[in-house]
């Protein structure tokens, strides 16, 4: 792994996605073995998969026990019955949670199915806060520049709340959906404020088709337009890409 002097984020490139996954999963390992009440931000998609194969790989081998965990989702898409396959809480508790011994009690997902979304959101917000914030929230970057579903134009001062999805977003999950036309157009996500007062925030970001928002991530002028640009200036942020996704930085 290489660092990439004087970057914001701080960026590293890695040789593989395992490197990235093996990184991800020490800085997880640490935070669970000390801490006595560990809250994690988790992610969905393929982007994280290879941090989580290797945290269930040590759950399984080393004993590393999440009994005290609390793991908050980062989002969700609205409209999809709760046992979807291709819901976010399907998806996170078959490739993590069902193969960990976290309780399920503490396993929490924004309430999409509450009849006042907006309230839900504060919920979700105040589960957070009781839970003693976020210790690593882990994020991948679309290709739009959104984190969790903060789509471009998500503010700055954002909380979990109901969005609408950008047409990028809906066409990237069209595949596993069987075609646009079944892709939620609405999701609810923590908000980009939410995200930024974790304690540690660690972003992963892999291929060719993000190196430019790579690049804008890192060069382009901090705003709402990029809302990966909002993870600029957080005290405690690392990007960790592999040399495709690295392709554009200046090195």
């Amino acid at each position: 792994m290489r660092a990439i002097p004087g970057t914001d984020p701080p960026t590293f490139v890695c040789e593989d996605k395992a490197e990235a996954a093996r990184a991800i999963a020490d800085e997880i390992e640490t935070i669970v073995r000390k801490d006595a009440t560990p809250v994690i931000g988790l992610a969905t998609g393929s982007t994280p998969i290879g941090a989580y194969q290797e945290l269930v790989r040590r759950h399984n081998e080393d004993g590393l026990s999440f009994e005290r965990t609390t793991v908050f989702n980062l989002d969700e898409f609205i409209g999809l019955p709760p046992k979807h396959p291709l819901a976010f809480r399907t998806w996170i508790r078959a490739n993590l949670c069902a193969q960990l011994d976290l309780w399920p009690a503490l396993i929490r997902f924004p309430d999409v199915n509450a009849p006042d979304l907006a309230a839900a959101g504060r919920a979700y917000e105040e589960e957070i806060r009781t839970a003693g914030g976020v210790d690593l929230q882990l994020l991948g970057i679309g290709r739009n520049g959104h984190i969790g579903f903060n789509e471009p134009g998500a503010a700055l001062d954002s909380r979990t709340r109901e969005v609408e999805l950008h047409p990028w977003t809906r066409e990237d999950a069209a595949p596993q959906f069987d075609g646009l036309q079944n892709v939620p157009q609405r999701a609810m996500t923590m908000g980009v404020a939410t995200i930024l007062d974790a304690k540690r925030l660690r972003v992963l970001a892999f291929g060719a088709r993000k190196a430019e928002i790579v690049r804008a991530t890192l060069e382009a002028e901090r705003n709402a337009a990029v809302p990966s640009t909002w993870l600029r200036g957080h005290p405690d942020v690392r990007l960790y890409v592999d040399r495709e996704a690295a392709a554009l930085i200046e090195t």
